[in-house]
């Protein structure tokens, strides 16, 4: 609810305070006092679009505040806690325009943008009027406004869960789809180099095991002569042979060199068992040099193979298993591919058929409450001497989404028979603001609560009985919330429970507006007023009383 509004320097306000009440708050003052200002005013603070030029002329800066109360579980708190700015019962907020076009706002003493203020706007306020492009004009709006109407809360969450489940699963779909062609266009190479891998079967480390065989049977290929050399060296043909014979010959001559041989056959003996060790060690060495060389062959076969293989597909010697096990694995998504597809594409349809059914519920009920909500209307349009307008909830079928596939439009025919067509474009200006009005008196208890609305001049072109029966639908939609109107029918200003006059005045060569708050007295004068001009005559006063008593 909107409880103050304060304007410094805007167009032709220079100071005002306002201060608003629950209920009918009803506005009035000759045509060109600045009650449009009022209205520009309050958008600019809500961040609407609107004139370019606000601050009043030689002034630095415009600024406007507005106050507003929230209630407990208001729809503004949740912007408030998702922009993260402070909530309080009490909501403030105000902007500034320089002269230069800076705009800069505040909520609740926190820097706030022009979009946070729209959001805000938008649970705050509802602007309706002849030119109101935001609120029940705007055909984008109307299925939202039907579901409102039907409750239908429970039928919307439900097909929008189906729509996800119906995305998810058609997104799972197309990315198996494309997977598998992906790998389709590739599967001649694939099972080529599967083969190769499986048939030479790489193991991990296996190309430095095979580089240290080679190595060590070619080293052993180079050196073996001269080890066998060595060994025949060593043997009784060579080294030992002749250290036998010479131990042989000397044992001979031992008795009779009286002992002077027995310390050099000692040492010769010595001798013999080191080179008998010698020659074992030699001839085992030899041993272990014996190899096929068609292992060697083989090794170096192997070898080459896995490096070539690896060069092939640029990778290193010892990824080819891991690259073996990839591949195999794409390859394997192949030949399965068709069965997965086939699982999705069921997935698909089952998903298909629990939207249709939801979205088929959805437009069922909202059939049903378009039906309630035409002959409400209708009810409604008679007192307001429209009884012969036709007003139709129309449903048609458009793109499948989230909140189901309906398309929904207002329309009207003034006429039976006549065609039937968007509101703003059927009705003239009369006929419009009661069709408005009449929509909205069949809409308040399923609207948002806790929102001011705002009518702008919607009793424009009707008077008399009309315009009594448009007062009484204003001041019955203002009970228990509040109602701002704009108008210049003393029918309508009559049923207002709070009055307030724009009045126009010229100071040093300046225009400036002001609102005055009228007392019993002063409404008396202004319905006159309302009622003969500017000549207040007797019987105008008696009727403005005859008005204000109801």
């Amino acid at each position: 609810m909107l409880r103050a509004l304060e304007i410094r320097d805007m167009l032709i306000i220079e100071r005002l305070d306002l201060a608003f009440q629950p209920g009918l708050n009803v506005l009035t003052g000759e045509t060109g006092a600045g009650k449009s200002i009022l209205l520009d005013s309050l958008g600019f603070v809500l961040g609407w679009r609107g004139r370019a030029e606000l601050v009043r002329g030689g002034a630095k800066q415009g600024e406007v505040t507005a106050v507003f109360e929230l209630s407990q579980g208001h729809a503004a708190r949740d912007v408030l806690e998702e922009a993260g700015l402070p909530v309080a019962d009490e909501l403030i907020l105000r902007r500034v325009n320089t002269a230069d076009g800076r705009k800069t706002g505040w909520v609740n003493d926190r820097r706030a943008s022009g979009e946070v203020l729209r959001r805000l706007s938008e649970t705050l306020v509802e602007l309706h009027g002849q030119h109101d492009d935001r609120g029940l004009l705007n055909p984008a709006g109307h299925r939202a406004i039907l579901d409102a109407y039907a409750d239908l809360g429970t039928g919307l969450e439900a097909t929008r869960a189906a729509w996800a489940e119906r995305r998810v699963a058609r997104k799972r779909l197309a990315e198996a789809e494309a997977a598998l062609e992906a790998v389709r266009a590739e599967e001649e190479f694939l099972r080529h180099a599967v083969d190769e891998l499986t048939k030479l079967d790489p193991q991990p480390e296996e190309e430095a095991a095979l580089d240290v065989a080679r190595r060590r049977m070619q080293g052993a290929e180079r050196i073996r002569e001269d080890i066998a050399r060595a060994s025949e060296a060593l043997g009784y043909d060579g080294a030992e042979g002749a250290m036998a014979n010479a131990l042989r010959w000397l044992e001979g001559a031992a008795e009779k060199a009286e002992g002077r041989l027995d310390a050099g056959m000692a040492a010769l003996t010595r001798a013999m068992a080191e080179l008998d060790e010698a020659g074992r060690e030699v001839a085992d060495a030899l041993d272990s040099l014996e190899f096929d060389p068609r292992e060697l062959e083989e090794t170096e076969e192997r070898l080459f193979a896995i490096r070539a293989l690896a060069r092939k597909h640029q990778v290193l010697p010892d990824e080819l298993p891991e690259l073996a096990q990839t591949l195999g694995g794409r390859l394997e998504a192949l030949d399965r591919g068709a069965d997965e597809i086939e699982g999705l594409s069921r997935a698909v349809k089952d998903a298909d058929s629990a939207y249709d059914a939801a979205a088929e519920a959805l437009s069922t009920a909202r059939a049903e409450a378009a039906a309630r909500l035409d002959a409400a209307v209708s009810g409604e349009l008679a007192p307001l001497k429209m009884e012969r307008a036709v007003f139709r909830t129309e449903i048609t079928e458009g793109e499948p989404g989230p909140e189901g596939r309906d398309a929904v439009a207002f329309t009207v025919a003034t006429n039976p028979g006549a065609p039937a067509g968007a509101l703003n474009r059927i009705a003239s200006g009369g006929e419009l603001s009661r069709f408005l009005l009449a929509l909205k008196v069949c809409l308040s208890e399923e609207r948002n609560r806790g929102v001011t609305m705002i009518f702008d001049e919607i009793d424009r072109g009707v008077g008399g009985a009309t315009a009594d029966a448009v007062g009484r639908r204003l001041a019955s939609l203002a009970q228990g919330g509040q109602v701002l109107v704009v108008t210049h029918s003393p029918q309508v200003a009559a049923l207002g429970a709070h009055h307030w006059r724009v009045e126009k005045r010229v100071e040093d060569d300046a225009t400036l507006s002001t609102v005055v708050p009228l007392d019993p007295g002063a409404r008396e004068g202004e319905i006159a007023r309302m009622l003969s001009g500017d000549t207040v005559t007797e019987e105008a006063r008696a009727a403005a009383r005859a008005l204000l008593a109801g």
